[in-house]
C-alpha cells in the first residue's frame, strides 16, 4: 500500500532498517562512455557513503542488440574505475517469467490491449490526422488505434498477427489516483503519466518495454534509491504509476545532470562519444580518472541543470 507522502509526491520513507540499495544497469548494447561512468560513480558512492549496498544490473532482453562481448568489457570498465559491486550480477534475460506475471497482473485489471501498429503506420495516421499530434515527453504521442479495435477484431488478428501490449493509460491513471515522487533536485513531482498516452510495457521483440522491466527489477533488487540521468526524469512518471498498479515500493530519486561535449551536446554512443574501453587501453588511469569525475573536472565537462 502507498504511503500518504508518497501519493502527495513528498519523499517516501524507505526507513533506515532497510539500507540504502543503489544500482548501475546498463544495456549491453555498446561500450559505455564518460557518462556512464559518472553515473556509476555517482550511485556507487551514494550507497557507499549511507553503508548501503550497490547492486549491477545488465538489462539484455534486446536480443537483437544486446551482446555479450559489451558486458564483459562493462565490468572490466566498472573494475577499472574503482567500483565494486555487492552480489552477484542481475540479468534481465533470466527475469522474463517475472515480467510476464506482471503483465498478466496488469491485463487482469484489463488496463492492457494488443498493439498491431507499426511505426510507420503510427507516424502515417499523425501525420494524416486533421489535428496536431498530441507530444508528451517523448515525442508524438500514440493515437490510439488499437485501443479502438472491437473484441472480434482483437481474437481474430491476435491469431496471427505481431502485436505489443500496450498499457490504456486513462484507465490506469483512472485506478492508480493521484501518485507523486521525489527528486533530490527537483522535489516534490506530481505524476502526469498520461501525457505520454498508451505506452507500450511489452514490445513485438522483446517480452518487456523498458518501463516495466526496470520497474519490476528495481522492486526484486530491494533498490531504495534510483540514480540516473536527468533524460529519464519525465519516465518516472510512468514508474510510478507500475509501482503503484502493482503495489511496489516507492524509491528516492536522484536524477544527475548530463555529460556535454564541447559544444555542449549529451554524450552518446552514436556520436562517438569517447569510450571508457578506449580509454583503458589508450593507458588512462581509471583511478584518477573516477577522481576527476567526482569533482566535476572530466576532460569535457559536465552537462548544465535539469531541462
Amino acid at each position: 500500500m502507498m504511503t500518504e507522502a508518497a501519493t502527495r509526491g513528498q519523499e517516501p520513507d524507505c526507513g533506515p532498517a532497510a539500507g540504502v540499495v543503489t544500482r548501475f544497469a546498463p544495456s549491453p548494447t555498446g561500450a559505455l562512455h564518460l557518462g556512464h561512468g559518472w553515473s556509476a560513480i555517482l550511485a556507487h558512492d551514494r550507497a557507499r557513503a549511507a553503508g548501503g549496498r550497490f547492486v549491477l544490473r545488465i538489462e539484455d532482453i534486446d536480443g537483437v542488440r544486446s551482446r555479450p562481448e559489451h558486458v564483459a568489457r562493462m565490468l572490466d570498465d566498472l573494475a577499472w574505475l574503482g567500483l565494486a559491486w555487492d552480489g552477484p550480477v542481475l540479468f534481465q534475460s533470466t527475469r522474463l517469467a517475472a515480467y510476464t506475471a506482471a503483465l498478466d497482473r496488469l491485463q487482469a485489471m484489463d488496463l492492457l490491449y494488443p498493439c498491431f501498429c507499426t511505426r510507420s503506420a503510427i507516424a502515417r495516421e499523425i501525420a494524416a490526422s486533421l489535428s496536431a499530434p498530441h507530444v508528451g515527453p517523448g515525442g508524438a504521442v500514440y493515437p490510439g488505434t488499437c485501443r479502438a479495435l472491437d473484441p472480434q477484431q482483437r481474437a481474430d488478428r491476435l491469431a496471427s498477427a505481431p502485436h505489443a501490449w500496450r498499457i490504456d493509460m486513462a484507465r490506469a491513471v483512472g485506478q492508480a489516483g493521484a501518485i507523486g515522487w521525489h527528486d533530490s533536485i527537483a522535489g516534490a513531482v506530481i505524476a502526469d503519466p498520461l501525457a505520454h498516452g498508451d505506452v507500450v510495457l511489452a514490445r513485438k521483440d522483446a517480452p518487456a518495454s523498458y518501463h516495466l522491466a526496470v520497474t519490476i527489477d528495481d522492486a526484486a533488487q530491494g533498490v531504495t534509491d534510483i540514480v540516473r540521468g536527468v533524460d529519464l526524469f519525465a519516465a518516472t512518471d510512468v514508474h510510478r504509476l507500475l509501482q503503484a498498479l502493482l503495489g511496489l515500493p516507492v524509491p528516492r530519486y536522484h536524477h544527475h545532470p548530463l555529460m556535454l561535449d564541447g559544444n555542449g551536446r549529451r554524450l552518446a554512443k552514436r556520436d562517438g562519444a569517447p569510450s571508457l574501453a578506449a580509454l583503458r587501453r589508450a593507458g588512462a588511469d581509471g583511478l584518477v580518472l573516477a577522481e576527476r569525475l567526482r569533482t566535476g573536472q572530466s576532460p569535457i565537462g559536465i552537462g548544465g541543470p535539469m531541462a
